[in-house]
């Protein structure tokens, strides 16, 4: 079993995943978003006390918390008990494209270059992620959710918002794929 599930299944499984859930959701009347999770545990904490943005019914909504837990128990899982020692097959021109920027491919998802403890620690590694995080947030504060939630929730519904967002999404993807992190890196 173990086995069955640490190889990579075909893309199309996870499509047919995907809009079953989706079909799922709509029929209950219910949209998915992960950002919204942040909201409803400050709610859940009380924050709505003092802000009236996280004033709402959260209890109607915990069933998102469950989405949330079970992300990060399969990140948990597959970085643990589904590990192995076979580095990332990444294409050739990925990793060509990685050394133009000076950045060393080490068959981890992660490079440690980018996300290891010496990076982070850095002034440059600092600040990359602080305002990479902040502008996450402020992003998806703007365009009323995240990447998830528009892409998958908001284009299952065919709403006209989620679509203009995702091409934002696609147009940001590009711009800092080919200009922001060559500056950067």
């Amino acid at each position: 079993m173990i086995e069955l599930i640490s190889e990579p299944w075909p893309w199309y499984f996870s499509g047919l995943m995907i809009a079953i859930i989706m079909i799922t959701l709509i029929y209950f009347g219910k949209s998915f978003g992960f950002s919204s999770n942040l909201r409803i545990i400050c709610a859940a904490c009380g924050a709505g006390k003092k802000y009236e943005f996280f004033n709402f019914n959260w209890k109607a909504q915990k069933w998102n918390l469950l989405f949330l837990v079970g992300a990060i128990l399969g990140g948990v899982l597959s970085a643990t008990v589904f590990s192995t020692d076979e580095p990332l097959r990444l294409s050739a021109s990925t990793i060509r494209d990685l050394e133009e920027l000076n950045i060393h491919f080490d068959g981890k998802l992660n490079p440690e270059q980018l996300f290891g403890i010496e990076f982070l620690f850095s002034i440059k590694g600092f600040l990359v992620l602080l305002a990479g995080g902040f502008m996450v947030g402020f992003g998806t504060r703007w365009a009323g959710g995240c990447t998830s939630g528009h892409g998958i929730s908001g284009l299952s519904n065919l709403q006209m918002p989620s679509l203009i967002a995702v091409i934002g999404f696609f147009a940001g993807g590009l711009i800092m794929t080919h200009l922001l992190f060559p500056l950067i890196f």
